[in-house]
């Protein structure tokens, strides 16, 4: 399959919002992933807090999964704070939050795809230290994200007591 991601506007907060919470109702291990909700996704995209992606697959047009980058400036959520990055470097994190693909297209590289579309944009914006969450045995998120160039700097009880690997990759 082929895919073409897009970057989401501001009002597809919903379909943002809809794809995660559908990809978590049919996860096994809910506590794995903390499902965004669509007011935090509206906040996010509407308030300039963040970028969303779209991918489809090419040839239907179909919808396949959602990506989206909070940009959490020096509030005290940011994951820099978390491994002490200094006061003056929170403003070039982003969190690479939420990435949600569809059970039937799984497995063709989707996650990759959407996190270097947004990482190539983020870079352009100035943004230097790029950061995640997952949760410690998921093992398939956490070894798609390690390939792609990040390290597991932490483990610590994160989103209201759920344990995670903090992850990090420093852009030059």
């Amino acid at each position: 399959m082929q895919f073409l991601i897009e970057r989401a506007v501001p009002d597809d907060y919903l379909i943002v919002a809809d794809v995660i919470q559908s990809v978590w109702q049919q996860i096994q291990q809910k506590d794995w992933f903390v499902a965004d909700d669509s007011e935090y996704t509206c906040r996010t995209l509407k308030e300039g807090n963040g970028i969303g992606y779209k991918a489809f697959e090419k040839d239907s047009g179909a919808l396949a999964g959602v990506f989206l980058a909070a940009l959490p400036g020096n509030g005290e959520e940011n994951l820099g704070r978390d491994i002490g990055l200094p006061e003056m470097e929170l403003g070039k994190v982003a969190h690479m939050e939420s990435i949600a693909i569809l059970s039937e297209y799984r497995g063709n590289g989707l996650q990759h795809s959407m996190m270097k579309t947004a990482e190539e944009e983020l870079r352009k914006q100035g943004y230097r230290y790029l950061m995640c969450t997952v949760h410690p045995e998921n093992r398939y998120s956490k070894n798609n994200i390690i390939k792609q160039g990040y390290q597991v700097v932490l483990t610590k009880e994160k989103y209201g007591g759920y344990v995670r690997d903090i992850l990090l990759k420093k852009l030059s």
